[in-house]
């Protein structure tokens, strides 16, 4: 029967698919391919209880994704009203390219000092391939990989 075959495949450490609409939220990524070109894209499952009729962040360049070559790619998720408001994601960029800074340096800006705490987090990548992540929620799961061999997936906060 297919309840056995769910406990089997339990006891066996085996994961059972997950069940259709029960996962909701942001998925971003951020890409830099051999050539030097970055990527970026954010879909959201949206705001709860949003109006009717409203447009997020994720969907507007500059707000909830960005991606220029000469500095970042970007990918956000939060509460969108906020990363319009800021255009969060092209100012990661903007603070690369006028201010010289790195890009972690840049997402912490944005987290601790344009956002307010619990609006959200951000993933980003530079031309170089550095990596850098930042939330001001209670978690924000994430994973990094790259062609050197780093393959890492967080969910809540970094070790120190």
């Amino acid at each position: 029967s297919k309840q056995e075959e769910k406990e089997g495949a339990s006891k066996k450490g085996a994961r059972q698919a997950p069940v259709r609409g029960s996962y909701f939220g942001t998925v971003g990524c951020v890409a830099l391919d051999r050539f030097g070109n970055i990527a970026a894209g954010t879909s959201t499952g949206g705001l709860s209880n949003k109006q009717y009729g409203r447009i997020g962040d994720s969907p507007i360049v500059g707000a909830g994704t960005y991606a220029d070559n000469r500095t970042c790619g970007v990918s956000c998720t939060g509460i969108g009203e906020h990363y319009i408001r800021n255009a969060i994601a092209y100012d990661i960029s903007a603070q690369m390219k006028y201010t010289k800074c790195t890009v972690q340096d840049a997402v912490q800006t944005a987290i601790n000092k344009t956002l307010k705490p619990g609006y959200g987090g951000i993933i980003a990548l530079d031309q170089k391939g550095n990596i850098a992540a930042g939330y001001n929620t209670g978690g924000m799961t994430r994973g990094m990989a790259n062609s050197k061999g780093l393959f890492v997936v967080r969910i809540g906060k970094d070790p120190q």
